[in-house]
């Protein structure tokens, strides 16, 4: 007999069929109609078989076993001492839970039992899959790769994300041929070159067109990616935990809990999949705690005195910032004892005397004065080995006894798995907590694992357990305490990281022609207001390149904005055109933070436009990264307004160049406002003004 299980979330359906093994997907799409999964007939599933293959074909489920005859990556390895591997489970039984399912597979012979859990997001759509595998045999059992499931993509079309640091969530294409397409991260966070993002869809799907399908692990440790080419042309796409050798055996009764894998399907491409997922963030993964709380402007230290602390200069950094409008001045790098650059003293939270002879109080305090937040920098999970932490304690260090690990910036991790460094660490950042009024941690790390060990035992799994547990037990400490998530720039960037963080740092980048690839590529997965954004100095430090004060203002206005540059060297002229961009910001930083990402399409392949639409009205961004390909720019035709709505709009940044840059200026692009419909705006378009590669144009569209 074969039973149907129906799940339905925002506007679509998922349809399983339950029947002697693990339950197959048999319709991902637009809602259907009530009662329309009757008409599932499970024929609809049959598929030829041809000489060749087993007679079976490829047992292609949601969690496909070699020992059933799937010759694709199975969704299970594991293994006993005896030699014992082979697993063939059955349906044992299925159970109702909220807004979901959950599906019990067991193979007595092999002693094992499978739970596999899916949650549909009634509101978006979302689903959440979730796998346990439980040791119910009487010798222990080791696990080499637990996929949370076996998804069948829509087609062969693959974007991946991979980067560096300086330039994270960089996007790249390719169809998948024979074979497989395999990405690994062994770097103990979620990396800078291979995040856990994954979209698979029909050939040539877009930002606008499309079926296609979103995966993300939600993990902040090493991890597998992978989309394969079935002999029989099938596509899967799988994820999962990356372990190390021998670091899962479970013991008899004892079970391993896969992280969760979110999933979301559109059939209008990438900015559909953004339309689920950013309101999913917003409300399931941040339990909607950012809402109704306008994200302050933030002044960062670190490009404005790096590791020079004078505190009568920071004091005269922060008078200034507050002049500008900032509502945030976060410390970073730089402040505690003896730290001069980064081969000292990490692990050794206290104020630097020589820095602050009086400690952090007054420089908090005159903050505070000022009106602003006052934030601190730290990088907790790390220690020099030219620290009193790591002297008193030398055996703390994540590793292999007597092996010489490689160091990253100069610096060791802390085996946070050990209870006693662990409580040694929260209790640190718990003292500089109640000590000062301190709204906002920066939380560093920057460097990957390597020998990611303790007790003799493979631990980067515990290590990322562990870590969760140390900012749980913060925030439980200090529940007002905002914590940022910083990894060198973005390399920790995921759900399961934000569930216990309101704030992603993007990169250590802050020039903005690179920014509008990383923010548009971050942009898919996340929504704006978790986005570290900042206005950067003129000069970058990373890319050696030269911007105008306007693009870089501009470029942060799409994410959470912040400063962060040597603004007492800023003229007049640009403090006062910094100021307006952070005001302009705090005008539209409800409708930026609460809207819907639209990211567009324009025919320049230097141009990078995106619009975010909310009750309200809208704001579209064009800049110009590139120098254009023709003289004039084709309008800027946007997508994603309300077609029969009216929009009165009006260029916010009107050129400042000398007419001369042009013949004839459009009425639009010397700051007259114009109404016109969304429908108009779709298929006519907003004239451009001429622009030079690194300018930008931002249209501010208001119900008419």
């Amino acid at each position: 007999m074969v039973d149907l299980v129906r799940l339905d979330g925002g506007d679509d359906t998922l349809i399983l069929v339950l029947g002697q093994s693990a339950p197959v997907i048999a319709y991902w799409g637009g809602r259907l109609s009530p009662d329309a999964e009757r008409d599932v007939d499970p024929g609809l599933l049959d598929r030829a078989i041809s000489h060749g293959m087993l007679d079976g074909g490829e047992v292609f489920d949601l969690f496909p076993e070699a020992g059933r005859g799937f010759t694709g990556r199975p969704a299970l390895d594991c293994r006993r001492a005896d030699g014992a591997f082979v697993t063939q489970l059955a349906f044992s039984q299925s159970r109702p839970v909220a807004d979901g399912c959950e599906i019990h597979l067991e193979d007595v012979a092999a002693g094992v039992r499978v739970t596999l859990s899916l949650v549909m997001d009634a509101a978006t759509g979302v689903v959440g899959f979730r796998t346990r595998v439980t040791n119910a045999g009487a010798s222990p059992l080791g696990l080499d790769w637990v996929s949370v499931c076996a998804l069948p993509a829509p087609g062969d079309d693959l974007m991946a994300f991979d980067g560096r640091w300086a330039r994270e969530f960089r996007t790249t294409r390719q169809r998948l041929g024979p074979g497989a397409f395999v990405q690994e991260n062994r770097t103990g966070r979620t990396s800078h070159h291979a995040p856990p993002f994954l979209a698979a869809g029909e050939p040539g799907f877009s930002d606008h067109t499309g079926e296609v399908w979103g995966i993300h692990l939600a993990w902040s440790g090493d991890h597998r990616l992978l989309a394969e080419r079935l002999r029989d042309g099938r596509v899967q796409v799988q994820a999962g935990e990356l372990f190390w050798p021998g670091e899962v055996e479970l013991a008899p009764g004892e079970h391993y809990e896969t992280p969760w894998l979110y999933a979301a399907r559109s059939g209008e491409g990438l900015n559909g999949l953004s339309r689920r997922l950013h309101p999913f963030v917003r409300r399931a993964i941040l339990g909607g705690r950012l809402q109704a709380r306008p994200r302050p402007v933030h002044f960062n230290t670190w490009e404005a005195v790096y590791f020079r602390h004078d505190q009568a200069e920071l004091m005269a950094l922060a008078d200034t910032a507050a002049q500008v409008g900032a509502e945030r001045f976060v410390l970073d790098d730089g402040w505690f004892r003896r730290r001069n650059d980064d081969r000292a003293a990490l692990g050794d939270w206290t104020a630097d005397p020589v820095k602050y002879p009086q400690g952090l109080r007054p420089l908090v305090d005159h903050v505070r004065g000022l009106g602003m937040q006052f934030g601190l920098w730290v990088e907790p999970e790390m220690a020099n080995s030219d620290s009193d932490l790591l002297r008193a304690h030398p055996d703390w260090i994540l590793g292999v006894p007597g092996r010489q690990q490689p160091l990253g910036r100069g610096q060791y991790v802390l085996d946070l798995t050990r209870p006693e460094v662990a409580l040694a660490i929260f209790e640190q950042l718990d003292a500089l907590l109640r000590d000062l009024p301190i709204a906002y941690l920066k939380w560093d790390m920057n460097r990957d694992l390597t020998h990611p060990a303790s007790g003799g035992r493979p631990a980067s799994r515990r290590q990322t357990l562990a870590l969760y547990a140390l900012i749980d037990r913060v925030r439980a400490a200090h529940p007002d305490v905002e914590i940022e998530s910083c990894a060198s720039g973005g390399g920790r960037a995921d759900y399961e990281i934000l569930k216990r963080t309101e704030r992603i740092w993007t990169s250590d980048c802050n020039d903005p022609f690179e920014r509008q690839s990383i923010q548009r590529g971050f942009s898919i997965f996340f929504p704006p207001e978790v986005m570290g954004a900042h206005v950067g100095p003129a000069n970058s430090h990373t890319t050696a390149r030269t911007s105008r004060l306007e693009f870089r203002i501009m470029t942060a206005l799409f994410g959470h904005m912040g400063i962060e540059a040597d603004i007492r060297a800023f003229s007049p002229r640009d403090l006062e055109g910094l100021r307006d961009g952070l005001a302009l910001y705090k005008r539209l930083r409800e409708l930026l933070h609460g809207g819907r990402t639209v990211r567009q399409v324009h025919d320049d392949p230097g141009a990078v436009a995106t619009l975010v639409v909310g009750p309200q009205g809208a704001v579209a961004s064009f800049a110009q990264v590139g120098t254009p390909t023709y003289s004039t720019l084709a309008p800027l035709r946007l997508v994603g307004l309300e077609a029969e709505t009216s929009y009165r709009v009006i260029l916010l940044n009107p050129p400042r160049r000398p007419t001369a840059a042009m013949k004839h200026v459009p009425a639009l692009v010397h700051g007259e406002p114009l109404t016109v419909t969304g429908a108009l705006l779709r298929i006519t378009g907003l004239p451009l003004p001429i622009l030079r590669a690194g300018e930008i144009a931002v249209f501010h569209l208001e119900r008419a």
